[in-house]
């Protein structure tokens, strides 16, 4: 299925849906009326024959009103865990009510970043998710906040429903969000024109998002929502933004087209595009000019483009690639350790056997394990 155009996600084979906490929860409360106007319309979508999955947040909010905690239950590490323990409950009655009165069944689905990185638990996430599809249940998906911390988390939903989308097989996300969608500039600017269509984000792309989330409930803002918008183009799923503070909002954004659609920029391999989504790598390989140029063309990362290496990693690690200027060229999975990294640094291939007491790996980084940001 192509997805040309925001109307066009009503005939998605499999549609990822994001909930943020400032649509479902007002001053504590679930928006019980709104949430049954989304399902209605999930519900719809279903019986045309697309597989929804839902990612929702909501919980520490909810589980911050229960425990009367100030500051929506983010004013520490602690408090979110102990608000997203008691809110995970209170958020998956209110699904599992809300989907049942259609007759649907909801299946609760807590993930960690880690769950997505490690490539086992990656395929075994995938496995669970197709399987409660194809059992007629609609999976709600949430970041497992009572045990996440700052080191190990996706911090907002948008990534992770991109992500999601992947294991899922999906080929279309919508981000329900507070506002239209893409703005040119800060959209409570006179003038600040929504951007409709995005062919591939760019820098220019991601200079117009503020990074800020207008409601002071959820943990995203447009910069991940971009962030999250790049995972998805280089997996091959179209990504769109629609406002979802209205009640139908799904209804309501395939009847106007509002919002903003990015387009798909690749249709990579399972494997390639599971590396592009990865979200947290182990240490960063610095390169020279020369290797910045064979990088753009092709090659695969040698120890003789080496010029800085960062980090405590092991073989099969995922590690960042940098520009001698700090600029990000992308990421890969690393042939050696740290260590064997700073030992050959810089040399050719016939100096590096004389200082590793081996012969060397065919690369640093393979170009079949590589993609570029």
């Amino acid at each position: 299925m192509t997805i040309a155009a925001l109307p066009d996600l009503a005939n998605a084979r499999r549609l990822v849906v994001k909930v943020g906490s400032a649509l479902l929860v007002e001053r504590g409360e679930p928006r019980a009326q709104w949430l049954g106007s989304l399902v209605d319309d999930l519900a719809r979508l279903r019986e045309s024959g697309t597989d929804i999955i839902v990612v929702s947040s909501g919980a520490i909010a909810l589980g911050a009103a229960k425990l009367g905690m100030a500051k929506g239950g983010r004013g520490s590490l602690a408090d979110a865990q102990a608000a997203a323990s008691v809110g995970q409950v209170e958020l998956a009655r209110l699904w599992s009510a809300a989907l049942g009165s259609h007759g649907i069944t909801a299946a609760q689905m807590l993930v960690t970043l880690g769950d997505l990185e490690d490539r086992r638990r990656y395929l075994n996430a995938s496995a669970t998710l197709a399987r409660l599809i194809e059992a007629g249940a609609v999976p709600v998906v949430n970041e497992n906040d009572s045990v996440a911390t700052e080191e190990i988390r996706f911090g907002d939903n948008d990534r992770l429903a991109a992500r999601v989308a992947q294991a899922a097989g999906a080929d279309a996300v919508l981000l329900l969000s507070d506002v239209d969608g893409l703005y040119d500039r800060d959209p409570r600017e006179d003038g600040a024109l929504l951007v409709e269509r995005v062919e591939g984000v760019t820098p220019e792309i991601i200079a117009m998002a503020t990074g800020r989330s207008t409601s002071g409930l959820g943990s995203g803002g447009m910069l991940a929502k971009l962030q999250a918008a790049r995972i998805a183009e280089r997996a091959g799923i179209a990504l769109a933004i629609g406002n979802g503070t209205h009640g139908a909002p799904i209804s309501r954004i395939l009847a106007e087209g509002r919002g903003t659609l990015f387009v798909p920029q690749a249709d990579s391999s399972a494997r390639k595009a599971w590396l592009s989504g990865r979200l947290a790598p182990s240490g960063v390989l610095t390169v020279d000019a020369g290797c910045v140029e064979a990088l753009a063309g092709g090659a695969s990362l040698l120890a003789a483009g080496l010029t800085e290496v960062e980090g405590d990693f092991r073989r099969g690690d995922l590690v960042a690639i940098h520009g001698a200027k700090g600029e990000r060229l992308g990421q890969g999975l690393v042939e050696y350790d740290a260590v064997e990294c700073r030992t050959i640094l810089g040399l050719r291939e016939r100096e590096q056997a004389a200082k590793l007491g081996y012969a060397p790996r065919a690369a640093v980084v393979h170009r079949d394990h590589m993609v570029y940001t």
